[in-house]
């Protein structure tokens, strides 16, 4: 079965077409990366999943079901959850209490139902040791595991992540890697936006490119990145 389905989805900005009939689905349970060279419509096109845009054209399928002109937040009480690329946390709040707002906003439940659930995503994401420490203070591989967590802690049944694992080190990266692998192996169907390419062939079973706005590719992912096309427009390679 499907989780996610889209159909020639297309969004102009003025005469700037940004998703140009894009088609593709994801099966429950599995984890898709998103490749593509900047500018190709990638944040676009998990807008437009999210409800943050509504397309022009074309068709998005939820569980089945039509959400095309469906309000982001009813898309995320329904089961959508997303990270964002660069980490926006409620600074002033503690760790704990970021994911308090994201749980109980995310599940349309009261404060005090979520706690304990908060808890167990802390600890899942790595964090439970800095719960009660200001959300400002952390260092970037710790905003990127809030970040996370918060998308997390809305209980998705999809979750979308953009760039995560940018600007981390090697070994922060690893680290996060090896989270976000624990996370998909519980059953969680995963669509990750990623430049650093190692980190989403750990995790990824489709690999799926745009380019211009279009899908170039998908597929097995040491197949896609071997195809003349993707080496010549995202790699930069003459072949």
């Amino acid at each position: 079965m499907s989780i996610l389905a889209l159909q020639n989805v297309s969004k102009s900005f003025g005469s700037l077409k940004v998703t140009d009939g894009v088609s593709f689905e994801v099966p429950e349970g599995q984890a898709l990366g998103i490749i593509g060279p900047n500018g190709a419509g990638k944040s676009t096109l998990f807008n437009l999943i999210t409800g943050n845009l509504f397309s022009d054209a074309g068709t998005i399928r939820f569980l089945g079901r039509d959400v095309t002109r469906v309000p982001a937040m009813t898309r995320c009480l329904n089961g959508i959850g997303r990270s964002f690329q660069i980490p926006q946390p409620f600074e002033k709040l503690t760790v704990f209490e970021n994911l308090v707002v994201a749980a109980a906003f995310g599940q349309d439940a009261r404060e005090a139902e979520v706690h304990g659930f908060c808890a167990e995503v802390l600890d899942e994401t790595g964090l439970i040791g800095r719960a009660n420490e200001p959300a400002g203070g952390l260092s970037l591989l710790e905003r990127k595991r809030l970040e996370l967590a918060r998308a997390m802690a809305t209980r998705p049944k999809l979750l979308l992540l953009d760039e995560i694992a940018g600007g981390l080190t090697d070994a922060e990266c690893g680290a996060l890697i090896a989270t976000i692998g624990e996370i998909h192996g519980q059953g969680t169907t995963i669509i990750w936006i990623e430049h650093v390419l190692h980190a989403l062939t750990a995790v990824v079973e489709r690999l799926l490119v745009l380019d211009f706005g279009r899908v170039i590719g998908i597929g097995d992912p040491a197949e896609i990145m071997e195809s003349r096309e993707v080496k010549e427009i995202y790699l930069g390679i003459e072949v």
